[in-house]
């Protein structure tokens, strides 16, 4: 690298270029030897290290080229193909990702490895890091779309999420019924635009999350909060880095935790954000994602026979942003016992009043969440909401984190044993599948 960005970018490209020559000249990942994978690997790091190398140098000015002196707000996905276009060989091409997305995870080349690259040097520079942070605080242009219709009726219906107005309260119920309300592409979509809806209509004061009945077996018709990511999915090659596990973080998940950038005027102080307090209603169980949503919530309450869990030493990746936040509900020695060691947190157990609000029969549900509702209305609640946001999780703090957590998650969704974890799960599910259909 010489400094100058014409230069460094010219040889980024010619680097990368030779190295997608060479790799094409190799098999498809499944049919590689083991020498001619690390004679892969060996391509992809001497392209990585210089991808690092002209970010550490020029990432900033690669924003403000990109978002126009960051006059524009361009949205994550939006920039990630820009840069793309913009400087050949940074982030892998708009081919380069239909071509992973067409195979399991296990056969791709790994380039979301290259979009965290990308993306944590972004978050990491304070300019550019916060301007992209606040760009994905803004509605989504499908809430914009839907606004007028949510305003008029008080219920909007998406593909596993329905959002209905109850008198000063919407409640937010996931329905991605067939998969245990567990966390995949089309209910990440879903949530960012539910969320934007309650956080527009000024007839709502207070949110509400809580998971629909379900179709599963064990659980046919009853509540489920969340079972978390989709591991099938995830095994498929269906979680996407950039609008799934890092666009959650930056959007729905930090929207209910700061409120809805509405004012875009820097001297507006705390009236940019248009915010309002959120309950979580826990049926069943909450698993990882789902556990990862109570953490942002101002106030959780749990039926007595349900659970929550983190179990992220089990699945591998790292568990969005509960790293940074359990350890303020719960202290350092729980949060290690539920990061590091897999514990589970029972309802009854008391360590759930670290988590939890209130416990109560699953009969008392309904009740007890709009007697919430009621009290959580009251004027104050979302400016004191927003300093404690401010005192607890200060944006930078937020993105600094996050832009570790970019190259970290980017990097452990394509570790071995990851990836072993995965294909060895979906394998014992269709044995299972295959026992049933003989049995049937």
């Amino acid at each position: 690298m010489t400094g100058s960005l014409d230069q460094d970018a010219a040889g980024l490209a010619a680097l990368t270029e030779e190295g997608e020559r060479r790799l094409a000249a190799l098999p498809a990942r499944p049919d590689r030897t083991p020498d001619q994978q690390q004679r892969a690997d060996r391509i992809h790091a001497d392209a990585r290290r210089a991808r690092r190398d002209f970010l550490a140098r020029h990432v900033e000015t690669v924003y403000d080229l990109l978002t126009d002196g960051r006059t524009r707000e361009v949205r994550l996905p939006e920039l990630v193909e820009a840069a793309a276009e913009r400087f050949p060989g940074l982030v892998p091409t708009r081919e380069q990702m239909a071509a992973e997305r067409a195979v399991v995870q296990a056969h791709k080349e790994g380039r979301e490895i290259d979009q965290g690259l990308f993306c944590g040097a972004v978050l990491r520079s304070p300019t550019a890091g916060r301007h992209l942070v606040e760009t994905m605080l803004r509605p989504t242009p499908r809430a914009l779309d839907l606004l007028d219709t949510f305003r008029a009726d008080g219920r909007v219906e998406l593909d596993t999420v329905t959002v209905t107005r109850q008198g000063t309260t919407a409640h937010v119920e996931f329905r991605n019924t067939a998969r245990l309300n567990a966390e995949d592409e089309t209910l990440i979509a879903d949530l960012d635009t539910a969320v934007d809806l309650v956080l527009l209509d000024d007839a709502v004061a207070v949110g509400v999350l809580r998971g629909g009945p379900v179709e599963h077996p064990k659980y046919r018709g009853r509540r489920v909060f969340s079972a978390g990511i989709n591991l099938t999915d995830l095994r498929d090659g269906k979680i996407p880095f950039v609008d799934f596990l890092l666009g959650r973080e930056l959007g729905y998940l930090n929207k209910m935790l700061r409120g809805l950038l509405t004012d875009p005027a820097p001297g507006a102080g705390t009236q940019r954000f248009t915010g309002k307090p959120w309950i979580g209603a826990v049926d069943t169980f909450a698993i990882g994602g789902g556990m990862q949503i109570l953490l942002v919530l101002d106030h959780v309450i749990a039926a007595e026979d349900s659970y929550v869990s983190l179990p992220a030493a089990e699945e591998g990746i790292v568990p969005g942003l509960g790293n940074l936040r359990l350890t303020r509900h719960t202290g350092a020695r729980l949060a290690r016992q539920v990061l590091l060691g897999g514990r589970r947190i029972a309802a009854a157990d008391p360590e759930a009043r670290l988590v939890c609000d209130e416990v109560v029969p699953p009969e008392e549900m309904d009740e007890t969440v709009d007697r919430a509702a009621k009290a959580l209305a009251a004027p104050a609640v979302s400016v004191n909401r927003h300093m404690l946001a401010l005192a607890e999780e200060p944006l930078d703090l937020f993105r600094d984190y996050l832009a570790e957590f970019a190259v970290a998650q980017s990097e452990r969704a394509y570790a071995p044993d990851v990836l072993e974890k995965v294909e060895r799960r979906w394998r014992e599910r269709e044995r299972r599948r295959a026992a049933e259909r003989s049995a049937s």
